[in-house]
Formats: structure tokens, sequence, C-alpha cells
């Protein structure tokens, strides 16, 4: 079984005392058990920024059994379309005196780019945002 990792799992690990690490880091070498654990382009650049060059992403990445798998056009057109569902969905913020639109919390491509990879090249997506993957990826299979 493919499972695709998230960048918040990731990062748990990473991030020194992060309130989930020991749960991340359990559900990681679960997974691992069970197959292949990749990530996609959107993954590894979010990680790319805590490292001090690639040599040291690739390197972190390896050790933790995780390996680079690229978007398919497929997942990148899954990733649209459930980006284009929450575009539309999104509500306008507006300001009540002036009732100019104001910008509201949004979710950025990459959230989506996650989910459409996991949903078209993976068999799970190992997150702790699980909510948002259910509501926008409705048949892709959540690790807990």
């Amino acid at each position: 079984m493919i499972v695709a990792v998230d960048t918040n799992v990731l990062l748990d690990i990473l991030i020194p005392g992060a309130p989930d690490q020991a749960a991340s880091r359990k559900l990681l070498e679960t997974a691992l058990t069970g197959g292949p654990l990749v990530v996609c382009e959107a993954v590894y650049a979010e990680l790319g920024v805590r490292f001090a060059d690639r040599a040291l992403l690739d390197r972190f990445l390896g050790e933790v059994g995780i390996g680079l798998l690229p978007s398919t056009a497929d997942a990148l057109k899954a990733a649209a379309e459930a980006h284009g569902r929450y575009l539309a969905r999104r509500p306008a913020v507006r300001c009540p005196s002036c009732k100019a639109r104001l910008p509201g919390r949004a979710r950025i491509l990459a959230d989506f780019m996650i989910g459409g990879h996991a949903l078209e090249q993976a068999d799970a997506l190992l997150s702790r945002d699980r909510g948002f993957y259910r509501k926008y990826f409705r048949s892709l299979r959540m690790l807990k």
C-alpha cells in the first residue's frame, strides 16, 4: 500500500517539542510497515524551507523512508477540481461598516495538490488535517 504523507506529520518530527511528535512518529513507523511512503512536490517544497540545502532534505526523507513521487496530470486535475469547489463554497467576508470585501481564511493551493496527489497516486494519506481532506477528497482513504 502506497501512503502519501502530509507536511504536518513530517513537521511534527522535525520541530523540537512539537505536541504531536510522538504520535506522528508512531503513525509513520506503522505506515512504513505497510508499504512505501511518498510525498508530492508541494510537501517537498514546504519541507525544503526547513533545510539549508537540498541534500539535507533528501537525506532526511531517505532516513525516514520517504520518496518523492511527482504528480501526474490526473492528480493535478483532481486538485484543481477540489480547489474550484472550495472557491465556489467560500463565503464572502465583508466589513460591517463599509461592506468592502475582506480577505478571509484561505486554503492554499498546495493543500489541494497534496490531496489530489494522494487520491490519484497513493492508497491513503497520512495527515493530521483529516477534516479538510475528507471534505474535499471524499473517496480518499485517511490513515489514523
